[in-house]
């Protein structure tokens, strides 16, 4: 029997502690992650690809008013916006990302164009932004970006001359439910039914970084990878943990040289090697047989998954 096509997603890890957040505003993190959900596992439903399920369902985080992967990212210590994305195909072991872009609406789509239209794999900066315009992507203003409530998160950093992940920043305030108040690094993993997996991830970084910082959403083996022969996968945390682990690619090297499944690849991997340099964060991935695992090592992790057939998503927050 072929394994069934899955889907499953984040939105961040870090999260509001469980006093920060009411059952209402927890019922809103359901419901976004379950249509995204949905509508992903439509796609692989009609056969469609894992990329485009994936690719899908980024778009859809990246306008979520729960999350900050698009409208409402965070501010570098300079008070600018500057977007991060990556997506790789687990058949063909293509990928393409973009870094440091702060015109592009939607991160994601160039980083796929990247992938599809050059010879390249990673653009950054004004030399991306190019790119995307030239093939007709939609470009926004900087200031399309913002709100005041990640302003302010930006003021409280500052105040405390600390770098915070999003959730961590946002553990100040109410929790989001509202376009002004995203909070979330955002990915996709997919395994569809022609037996290719796929991920993306799309952030709008770090609140207080320097201008120039890359963290590992786009930066392939780091924060997102997919091989078909081992998994997919999309990380969310402190970015340069991830990148000094390259810890997406060990997950696929403890299953392809460990033999490990992928539930003991990726608690390795967030529980040993990411927690031994004091990396904080998690994963999530699936593998060729549609097993999904999802560990993190925060407090909480905003995920779901879905398979074809299956009549609701799940989601969870915290443990």
């Amino acid at each position: 029997m072929s394994p069934k096509a899955t889907i499953a997603i984040h939105g961040g890890a870090g999260t509001l502690s469980r006093s920060n957040i009411s059952p209402a505003q927890e019922a809103a993190y359901h419901e976004a992650l379950a249509t995204i959900l949905r509508a992903g596992q439509q796609v692989l439903a009609e056969g469609g690809t894992a990329l485009d399920a994936v690719s899908l369902a980024v778009d859809l985080l990246e306008d979520c008013p729960l999350f900050n992967a698009g409208h409402g990212a965070v501010f570098t210590s300079a008070e600018t916006h500057e977007l991060d994305a990556a997506v790789m195909d687990g058949a063909t072991l293509k990928a393409g990302a973009i870094a440091c872009v702060s015109h592009i609406k939607r991160p994601l789509r160039a980083a796929r164009a990247v992938m599809e239209h050059s010879e390249h794999v990673l653009l950054v900066g004004a030399g991306a932004e190019a790119f995307a315009q030239g093939l007709g992507l939609e470009m926004v203003s900087p200031d399309y970006f913002s709100t005041a409530a990640r302003r302010e998160q930006l003021h409280r950093a500052q105040a405390s001359s600390v770098t915070v992940l999003d959730h961590d920043g946002a553990a100040d305030s109410a929790a989001p439910l509202d376009e002004s108040r995203k909070f979330g690094t955002v990915g996709a993993v997919a395994l569809d039914v022609h037996g290719n997996l796929a991920a993306a991830t799309s952030t709008g970084g770090m609140t207080n970084k320097r201008p120039g910082r890359v963290g590992d959403s786009p930066l392939i083996g780091a924060g997102t990878y997919a091989d078909n022969r081992m998994a997919a996968v999309s990380c969310t945390g402190t970015g340069e943990m991830f990148i000094r682990a390259a810890t997406a690619y060990e997950l696929c090297a403890r299953m392809a040289y460990g033999g490990q499944s992928l539930e003991a690849a990726a608690q390795a991997a967030v529980m040993q090697s990411l927690s031994a340099i004091e990396g904080r964060g998690g994963l999530i991935a699936v593998d060729a047989q549609g097993h999904v695992s999802l560990p993190f090592n925060t407090e909480g992790m905003y995920r779901g998954q879905m398979r074809v057939g299956d009549a609701e998503p799940q989601t969870a927050i915290f443990r």
